[in-house]
């Protein structure tokens, strides 16, 4: 038997103008796209790293909530930070939603536009 794809989402869950599902949940496995600073319709909030880290953190929770699942169960994550000098600051404030056994994760630096400072994208598995 081939697994369950479904696409939730709720009204308070961010939506983007771009032709992608904020989730997809294939049987117990939840895949988040990358989340970013916007409010509830897309549009992008300017904001200091910290203030963007934090606001694309809590859009990524309202997204794995939504599919069933929390921070917890997050297995991977992927990680684009515009500037490498934000990479320290960027360790402490994951540890604030992450902690150990962390999940597997992947950092990229110096790769998003200059509109973005920061987004995270996740794997994620049901809660039981």
């Amino acid at each position: 038997m081939s697994a369950q794809v479904t696409y939730p989402v709720v009204s308070d869950t961010p939506v983007s103008h771009l032709p992608f599902s904020p989730a997809v949940r294939v049987g117990d496995l939840i895949f988040v796209s990358g989340q970013a600073s916007v409010d509830v319709t897309g549009q992008l909030v300017p904001d200091t790293f910290e203030g963007e880290f934090r606001r694309s953190m809590e859009n990524m929770r309202k997204i794995l909530e939504t599919a069933g699942s929390d921070l917890k169960h997050v297995v991977q994550t992927r990680n684009y930070v515009r500037d490498a000098a934000n990479v320290p600051r960027f360790n402490e404030l994951y540890r604030e939603y992450f902690s150990p056994p962390y999940p597997a994760r992947t950092t990229i630096t110096n790769c998003l536009s200059p509109a973005l400072h920061y987004e995270i994208d996740c794997v994620a598995v049901a809660k039981s």
